[in-house]
């Protein structure tokens, strides 16, 4: 195969569509929350924390600083809360200033409040320093009224419950949650250095006000009748936001390094899920990738590699690179049953939020709407965490692989998962022109990715056409049997001014050569292979 390696020192000139979209228009963001000196929504005297606050892309927090605490660490917090109507996603709870950059937020034991006009929805979460998470919601989702109701609180978590894996317990008024850690996670540690009001950190969304009062942090009570003089951080802000879903902003990024590449440049940058539903007239999707010399498929072999710096990955999210169509990959359909992009063979940046974030093989054929039936591949794929560290990867598509199905493997740092590709798959087909990064086919949230020193297949390596002398005045000329769709061309001489011409001489197949008969008793003569 022929390699090609960009290490983006210049711009690739590689071929876009709506990777720097300008839809949806960024929305303005408002944060003002925290000390509350003469209001009383939470229903004690004046004197609460809480306010305006405003799920987004960036981080804002009001919160205690208390000494560092891990999950090997019992917690518990009590208070009362109130709920205005109107929107808002906001987590109460114990956090670490230096993690809140997604959601769902690593080191975190969390209310999480998530306002829908009339009334809520409340969710007891925890999230690793590992990026693994789990949760439950309060009364199976109730639906809890929002308003001037106030609600008595209580987190508590035991790291000796469930045989010494942890629980976690919540309640909030009449209703209730408890979630026993997944096995493992309390093995992932945290650290959690804050008490207190963190919006979601994800794209921006509808915002909403939350009020905290008559707090109990692990036994020490806040009455809020002064000026607790906690941390804070953006919570008295208003500015405009361009992380707004799905807004795509990825593609070239000179000077950047944060892939960890040989020089400065890169690609990559903000990528959201895509939708290729036809409502959208292809709005929703976006791709951003460099040519290859010829249409490749699932009959050739197809390598890839290079450094990757995963920077942010929001729950529900993805980001797919590797071999695709400009066209054919980008067909909007109403199927919604494969997020895959049809004509597609890659690496995902995905995972259940159970288990963080995975970099796994996939691929789509030219058929809407097909799955891998093998998932995300055997064994378990590398976990891939979005802390920005620089990670080496391959990629490799052997069309002879698992007895001739086709397989796909994917390796970081060393660490090898297997998609076999499902019998009749690679006869169903799949071809692809480009390479570099596209969006999935049903919508979710956002990632922040880059790449950098990229090699990957642009094409076949020609084949040697063998000469060989078979009569007095006769050649053979002969090449293999696996190159199909080239002309046999012969001139009188090279340079600037030959002329080629197509022979029209019979081409037999003999094993596993092509193979053509010539005169020799003309002039001297150059013969050529070429590819229409």
């Amino acid at each position: 195969m022929l390699l090609k390696t960009e290490r983006f020192d210049a711009d690739p000139g590689w071929d876009a569509r709506n990777n720097r979209a300008s839809d949806p228009a960024p929305r303005q963001i408002v944060q003002n929350f925290g000390f509350s000196r003469s209001s009383s929504n939470a229903g004690g005297s004046a004197g609460e924390i809480g306010g305006f606050i405003t799920p987004a892309g960036e981080p804002a927090f009001y919160g205690k600083v208390i000494a560092p605490v891990s999950f090997k660490d019992p917690l518990s917090a009590a208070g009362v809360l109130n709920v205005p109507q109107g929107g808002g996603h906001t987590l109460v709870g114990f956090f670490n200033a230096d993690t809140v950059n997604e959601w769902r937020t690593p080191n975190t034991m969390v209310l999480r409040i998530y306002g829908r006009g009339a009334y809520f929805h409340a969710y007891l979460e925890y999230g690793t320093g590992r990026w693994r998470a789990g949760g439950a919601s309060f009364g199976s989702e109730a639906a809890i009224p929002s308003g001037t109701a106030d609600y008595p609180f209580s987190l508590s978590y035991d790291p000796h419950g469930a045989g010494g894996r942890g629980t976690l317990s919540a309640t909030l008024g009449a209703y209730s949650a408890f979630v026993t850690l997944e096995s493992g996670h309390q093995a992932d540690g945290a650290t959690l250095t804050r008490f207190g009001l963190l919006n979601v950190v994800k794209s921006a969304d509808d915002p909403g006000q939350i009020w905290l009062d008559n707090v109990t942090i692990n036994g020490e009570a806040h009455p809020f009748d002064s000026d607790p003089g906690w941390d804070q951080r953006n919570n008295r802000r208003t500015y405009n936001s361009t992380n707004v879903r799905p807004r795509f902003d990825f593609g070239y990024s000179p000077g950047s390094n944060f892939a960890g590449g040989q020089r400065g440049g890169e690609v990559g940058g903000h990528t959201f899920r895509g939708d290729s539903r036809p409502e959208f007239n292809g709005r929703r999707m976006a791709y951003y990738g460099g040519r290859l010399n010829e249409t490749l498929t699932l009959n050739h072999p197809l390598h890839a590699d290079g450094q990757i710096g995963f920077r942010r990955g929001v729950s529900d999210s993805t980001t797919l690179l590797g071999f695709f169509h400009a066209t054919d990959s980008m067909r909007s359909n109403n199927a919604q049953n494969s997020a895959t992009p049809e004509n597609f063979v890659g690496l995902a940046i995905e995972g259940p939020s159970a288990e963080g974030f995975y970099l796994y093989p996939t691929y789509g054929l030219d058929l809407e709407g097909v799955r891998a039936g093998g998932g995300r591949g055997t064994p378990t794929p590398p976990f891939i965490h979005p802390d920005g560290q620089s990670r080496h990867w391959t990629l490799d598509y052997y069309p002879d692989g698992h007895g001739g199905t086709g397989s796909i493997i994917v390796t970081l740092e060393g660490q090898a998962v297997t998609l076999n590709l499902d019998p009749g798959h690679k006869q169903t087909g799949a071809h692809f022109n480009r390479f570099g990064i596209i969006t999935t086919h049903i919508d979710g949230n956002g990632q922040t990715v880059y790449f950098d020193d990229l090699t990957y297949t642009v094409g076949l390596a020609p084949p040697r056409l063998a000469v060989a002398q078979t009569a007095p005045e006769v050649a053979l000329l002969e090449w293999p049997a696996n190159s199909t769709g080239f002309l046999v061309e012969s001139a009188l001489s090279l340079g600037g001014g030959s002329r080629w011409t197509p022979l029209t001489n019979e081409v037999s197949v003999n094993g596993a050569v092509f193979s053509l008969s010539v005169s020799t008793t003309n002039a001297t003569q150059f013969f050529r292979l070429r590819k229409p």
